[in-house]
């Protein structure tokens, strides 16, 4: 009974939602553990995350239908899930590695709740020989312009098949069609190289240095059809010099870029991340 759930939450502002939420939540024998709530005073928003867990007497079995009448009550758009229920988590990569074998490292010492479902890349094997997998499964899948639309067809099947609720572009460096992008809208990850929304495009360092800029930075964002143009999670930068190369703006970039994706991915994974429109609510601990 000290099974512990996580429940987030959205619905246009209106008087008592918390109140809603807490009472039902205490008459159903919940003890709330922690509760964030911001209100959206432009939009006229509201977006709240609870996390409570059963006390003696609590039916967890009837929690998600019990639930339901309060969420209608307010036309809530809203998630109920175990916290200790790993997501599925598929990886695309391409050349660069570096954020690959930091997603698989933080998910072996426990940093990532996740069930990797494997690791799809458009680059052979043995570029990745001296990468520990972990048993996850690999496919290559190349590509090319003319088979572009096959290429992401078998990605879209080896999702379904693995039941996969999270994709993660670790530097997959091939712009996804807006079929594809469409079918994984709100559950497709990107990091992209650069502080959005300067820079987009190819090689935003590159970009970075012949405009002098003082910081470069890293974004994790949600996967739209318009290209860079998502909602953004989460952001970090670092500071450059005049004296910096496009290269060391790269080498200090790859450090950016695992963190910011690594929070990224750990923020959905916990049920941090609400949309907001084109911006996101992030509930970040």
């Amino acid at each position: 009974m000290d099974r512990s759930y996580v429940m987030k939450l959205s619905c246009r502002n209106r008087p008592g939602i918390v109140a809603g939420v807490s009472d039902f939540l205490f008459r159903h024998g919940y003890n709330i553990l922690e509760s964030r709530q911001f209100d959206d005073t432009s939009g006229g928003s509201f977006f709240m995350r609870v996390v409570f867990n059963a006390v003696e007497g609590a039916d967890p079995g009837d929690l998600h239908d019990d639930f339901a009448e309060v969420a209608r009550k307010f036309g809530m758009t809203w998630s109920l899930r175990p916290r200790d229920q790993n997501r599925r988590v598929m990886i695309l990569v391409s050349r660069f590695d570096h954020c690959l074998v930091d997603l698989l490292y933080r998910r072996r010492i426990g940093e990532l709740a996740m069930d990797i479902t494997g690791v799809v890349a458009n680059h052979p094997l043995d570029t990745y020989a001296h990468v520990d997998l972990q048993g996850i499964p690999f496919h290559y899948l190349p590509t090319t312009k003319e088979a572009k639309r096959e290429q992401e067809g078998k990605i879209l099947q080896l999702i379904g098949a693995t039941d996969t609720e999270l994709v993660v572009l670790a530097r997959y460096m091939q712009i996804l069609s807006e079929e594809m992008a469409a079918e994984l809208a709100t559950r497709c990850i990107n990091i992209h190289h650069s502080f959005l929304p300067g820079f987009k495009g190819a090689k935003p360092y590159h970009q970075a240095h012949e405009r002098g800029v003082k910081l470069i930075g890293a974004t994790a964002h949600y996967v739209t059809a318009a290209l860079d143009e998502g909602p953004i999670i989460e952001q970090d930068v670092e500071r450059i010099s005049h004296a910096d190369s496009p290269e060391d703006l790269v080498r200090k970039g790859r450090d950016i870029e695992r963190r910011v994706l690594a929070r990224a991915v750990r923020y959905h994974l916990e049920d941090r991340v609400i949309l907001n429109g084109a911006k996101t609510v992030v509930f970040a601990d």
